[in-house]
């Protein structure tokens, strides 16, 4: 990630790219290896996984430098269900919800108590 981004911007992008390889090795198995046996899918989501963590330890360690750790969990819940929708919806073909945006409501006000002063 060039060093020339802000601190949150970089946590943000590498958080999200994390996210990415997450939702596909949690969840891709579901569609593409459903009559596979559980430990192939197993093997291939640990593949998958180790790419989310490449992005993902090194975007909370850049974090924690200018977020808190409850505002660094907070962040990565709220851009977990943003990749998680689209996925769920245009890869899964599951029907948008109107669960998704409780949801997402129920995580602003998380984003708000997390990142208020005090």
């Amino acid at each position: 990630m060039p060093s020339s981004l802000p601190i949150p911007l970089q946590t943000v992008a590498l958080l999200v790219a994390s996210n990415v390889f997450m939702t596909f090795a949690w969840y891709g198995h579901l569609k593409n290896l459903a009559s596979a046996p559980w430990y192939v899918a197993a093997l291939l989501s640990w593949g998958i996984a180790l790419f989310e963590y490449l992005l993902q330890v090194p975007a909370n360690r850049i974090g924690f430098t200018v977020f808190s750790l409850g505002q660094l969990k907070i962040l990565q819940e709220v851009i977990t269900l943003s990749v998680f929708v689209p996925f769920a919806v245009l890869y899964m073909d599951q029907p948008l919800k109107w669960d998704y945006l409780w949801a997402g409501l129920c995580l602003v006000g998380a984003v708000f108590f997390i990142f208020r002063g005090g």
